[in-house]
């Protein structure tokens, strides 16, 4: 309890500065979900490298989630969303028609006009189609024709009609000598505005209150929804959406720019929402750092407000069919491809419409199945394990053995530990017991009670873990699990300590939880268990909040602990050959049915220079970057932990020059 209200992961309650992140409801019964957007989003935010601005309303219950809302931003083709209103309002206006011809011509191009450039001088469309063209293909040369036809101050006119004057349309595209504010336009470029403006607007779309003020044509909001479901760019958004969510957006890219807005109609209702980056370090559109927090966002809120089930409990089974999207569906689709003849695969785009649906009732009707056009159970297991990205990956470069010069210890460290592995003796150290967050080295003692579970029963490790709908959604680094996924404990832990999944912390601690004593949630078991071992083992200045790292106030460790805890981890032979693996394949079985391949690479840079095997890597905004490393110095094992190094890069030279330090022989007594 925090305040009074439950949250999924009480260790993030805490204070909310209201101008950073806050939220607000119409009703009470959205509290709930609010509170975990509130309790997964805030991190993300605070880590993200770059200027984020963020609202979603839930449109149902009216909850919202805020960030930064009212935080003027650059938009880039996000602005193409309110030219495509004004449009439609000056054809409902007698201004101009939707099916007005536009004639092409040589001077209109500009770039960034990925279908128009395919078309000849002199072509003509209409202006409904220079819409689409825009919308659906963020075309350039479409959009200046649209502006041009509706009239340049026309769209912020409406905005104004509106009472969004926070977004505006600054000029034409590739046309700053048009510009309506100069000033404005060398700030934000083609256009800004604020996220909660776009919520605002997307909210008439939905409800239709722009109809019902005589603003567009009955029939009009649908049409611009249906422009909103066709975007192409579909990299923002989550990887894997509950089947039949329907996602109409709009995006925008330029430089360090970033942007989306749109509607998500999901099992839970509709959910309005926009996104805004500025100051993105690497410059990327698609699948870029912008990409993954939008994604990771709009996923959270869609867990949140999905109807309510155990989350810790079974995910129940369920098909694909139209109106399904997301990693599920590529996934779908990359291998229905495998079963086609050429000219007849389809495109890869992580939407199921009318082609897919063709193409899964081609392969029914090949393999004898029911020609439903849904991917139930039964058709996943006749098209085998499902192909995606990583399928096949390339081979490991060969590894080149590294020298670190002799020296002194020179570190970044905040605190750091040096431990002979055989005696446990400390044989050198830096506020060794002052307690820090420990990130990710958090899941050395998640790996040690499996192991100290396998000591006890030998079989466990086959045990099937099952993956929750809360271990599958959890946020942070990940091993690629999903809801309904089911894996062997012993390959689980593979996932937990390679890619440094909090995914596969979340569910080995849901497994193991489940089978200890007491009531109430198995997670809060397992963490309860892993202080009580962490207390047998003398380490008195840990304390566990969750089985996988991510900050908890009040809970760390320190760097004496943590060397003890490596130092005991390592008397497993079992968890001594995972924290030396460099790469894993896995094969992932889903209660829906399909059987694919995942990839788990070790973070741990140090692995393949001679003399280093392991231990574990960890890094949060609050921890810095962690390290516990074993390697060997002059015949003797000894382990090395960095708490709080500056930099990932740091954590590696801190380690290295501490390994290789000549650290006196241990006493013998």
């Amino acid at each position: 309890m925090c305040g009074g209200v439950s949250f999924r992961h009480p260790w993030l309650c805490g204070a909310i500065m209201a101008t950073v992140v806050w939220l607000r409801s119409s009703t009470g019964l959205a509290d709930e979900p609010i509170n975990t957007i509130r309790a997964d989003v805030r991190p993300l935010l605070q880590a993200y490298d770059g200027t984020a601005s963020v609202m979603m309303r839930h449109l149902p219950s009216g909850a919202e989630f805020v960030s930064e809302a009212d935080r003027p931003m650059p938009l880039a083709s996000l602005v193409k969303l309110p030219v495509m209103v004004a449009a439609y309002a000056a054809d409902h206006a007698g201004r101009v028609s939707l099916a007005d011809r536009l004639t092409l011509t040589a001077e209109d191009l500009v770039q960034g006009s990925t279908v128009v450039s395919m078309l000849s001088p002199g072509a003509t469309f209409t202006l409904r189609d220079a819409v689409r063209m825009m919308m659906a293909h963020s075309d350039n040369t479409a959009t200046n024709l649209v502006i041009g036809r509706i009239g340049l101050p026309a769209t912020n006119e409406l905005l104004d009609t509106l009472g969004l004057g926070s977004i505006r349309l600054n000029s034409f595209v590739g046309r700053r000598d048009t510009s309506l504010n100069a000033e404005r336009s060398r700030e934000y470029g083609l256009g800004n505005g604020t996220a909660a403006g776009f919520v605002a607007l997307l909210g008439m779309l939905h409800d239709r209150s722009l109809e019902q003020k005589g603003l567009v044509a009955k029939g009009a909001c649908e049409a611009m929804l249906e422009h909103l479901r066709a975007c192409a760019d579909k990299g923002p958004l989550p990887a894997d959406l509950p089947a039949g969510t329907r996602v109409g957006h709009k995006t925008g890219w330029v430089a360090a720019v970033r942007t989306d807005a749109g509607l998500i109609d999901g099992p839970g209702g509709a959910i309005a929402y926009c996104v805004l980056t500025r100051d993105n370090p690497d410059g990327k559109g698609s699948g870029g750092a912008a990409d993954q927090l939008i994604g990771k966002v709009l996923a959270i809120a869609v867990g949140a407000f999905a109807p309510r089930e155990d989350e810790a409990g079974e995910v129940a089974p369920r098909s694909l069919g139209d109106g399904a999207s997301g990693r599920i569906v590529e996934d779908l689709q990359r291998t229905l491809n495998t079963h086609l003849p050429p000219d007849e695969r389809i495109g890869v785009d992580g939407a199921f419409g009318p082609a897919t649906a063709r193409a899964v009732m081609h392969f029914q009707r090949s393999v004898g199945l029911p020609e439903s056009g849904r991917v139930d159970a039964a058709t996943w297991r006749a098209l085998g394990r499902i192909v995606d990205v990583e399928s096949t990956p390339p081979p490991l470069p060969p590894l080149v053995a590294e020298v670190a010069p002799d020296g002194p210890p020179l570190v970044t460290a905040q605190a750091w530990a040096v431990v002979d592995a055989t005696t446990g003796e400390l044989l050198g150290g830096h506020a060794v017991d002052a307690v820090r967050h420990p990130a990710s080295l958090t899941k050395l003692m998640t790996a040690l009670l499996v192991m100290e579970r396998h000591r006890d029963a030998p079989a466990a490790l086959s045990e099937v873990v099952h993956v929750s709908r809360r271990a599958g959604t959890e946020t942070g680094s990940t091993a690629d699990l999903r809801p309904g996924d089911r894996v062997p404990l012993g390959e689980l832990l593979y996932g937990l300590m390679l890619p440094s999944g909090n995914d596969a912390a979340m569910a080995i601690a849901e497994h193991l939880g489940s089978g200890l004593g007491g009531e109430g949630d198995p997670l809060g078991r397992f963490v309860a268990l892993m202080n009580e071992r962490a207390a047998a083992l003398g380490l008195q200045e840990t304390r566990y909040g969750n089985p996988h790292g991510l900050t908890v106030d009040g809970c760390g460790s320190s760097a004496r602990n943590v060397a003890a805890l490596a130092r005991e981890s390592m008397t497993h032979p079992m968890l001594r050959e995972i924290v030396a693996t460099r790469r894993r394949e896995a094969t992932i079985d889903n209660i829906d049915g399909y059987t694919r391949t995942v990839l788990w690479k070790n973070t741990n840079r140090l692995l393949g220079i001679e003399g280093y095997s392991g231990i574990k890597t960890g890094t949060t905004s609050a921890a810095g970057a962690c390290l516990a490393a074993i390697g060997e110095r002059d015949g003797r094992r000894l382990i090395v932990v960095v708490l709080g190094s500056t930099s990932s890069d740091a954590r590696y030279v801190d380690a290295r020059n501490l390994l290789r330090h000549p650290w006196p022989a241990p006493t013998v007594p």
